[in-house]
């Protein structure tokens, strides 16, 4: 680094000189040098109006009075400015739509019958031809016939015949039983068989009565309680 007003190394040597600058000939000064904003400090400062608060009036904005996007415009119809157009454009031309002075060609392609001397035959015609009703031919014979069905819910595919449906009473039971009952009894001869030897009922009332005499009862004894607890002759070791 050269010491202040001295010479810097390049041109204290003599073999490199530094380059020309594209200014008028002003030294390089380094940015850390330099003061920053030297404006800011000089003169008559920015004094701002102060702090404005969020209103719905003007004070609120920065313009002085409400500026519109659109000033003075009128409601626009785009049908309205279509239809000019196309009139516009309609002017344009000089007379009236072209028409070519032959007209439309006929096909005369592959397929076309155009310009031949005998014109279509009949015989190459794509429309169908008027046929028979069509009648499949019948089946072969079976030595027996399908069976319809899996068996569940048909009638009259199993080895047997059908069951035949007969209705069912619906209290037939209670009828059956009533008619038994009856026919019981008629032929019961004489009041049921009681024995005279025994002179009561077979069966006792109190189901656990027994004439058997109790066995005396356990007196349970008590024990002897020990009047010391028991000690070792030795004590425990270590």
């Amino acid at each position: 680094m050269p010491a202040e007003g001295g010479k810097t190394d390049m041109e204290r040597i003599g073999l490199f000189s530094e380059m020309e600058y594209i200014t008028v000939g002003d030294r390089y000064v380094s940015q850390f040098n330099r003061p920053f904003n030297e404006a800011a400090s000089k003169n008559r400062q920015m004094l701002p109006g102060g702090s404005k608060e969020m209103s719905d009036l003007q004070a609120g904005y920065f313009d002085p009075h409400f500026v519109r996007i659109f000033e003075g415009e009128g409601y626009v119809n785009l049908n309205q400015v279509r239809r000019r157009r196309m009139m516009e454009e309609a002017k344009k031309n000089l007379g009236k739509a072209f028409l070519p002075s032959s007209g439309e060609k006929k096909p005369c392609g592959l397929g076309s019958y155009y310009g031949t001397i005998g014109g279509p035959v009949p015989f190459f015609s794509a429309q169908p031809k008027p046929r028979e009703k069509y009648q499949p031919p019948g089946k072969n014979l079976y030595t027996s016939p399908g069976k319809k069905g899996t068996g569940y819910g048909y009638a009259n595919i199993t080895i047997g015949k059908q069951f035949s449906h007969s209705a069912d009473f619906y209290d037939a039971s209670k009828v059956n039983y009533k008619k038994e009952n009856e026919e019981h009894h008629r032929l019961v001869k004489g009041s049921p068989f009681k024995l005279n030897l025994y002179p009561r009922e077979y069966f006792d009332m109190n189901p656990y009565f027994s004439e058997k005499p109790l066995p005396p009862i356990k007196k349970e004894g008590k024990k002897e309680l020990v009047p010391s607890p028991f000690k070792p002759p030795s004590p425990g070791k270590k």
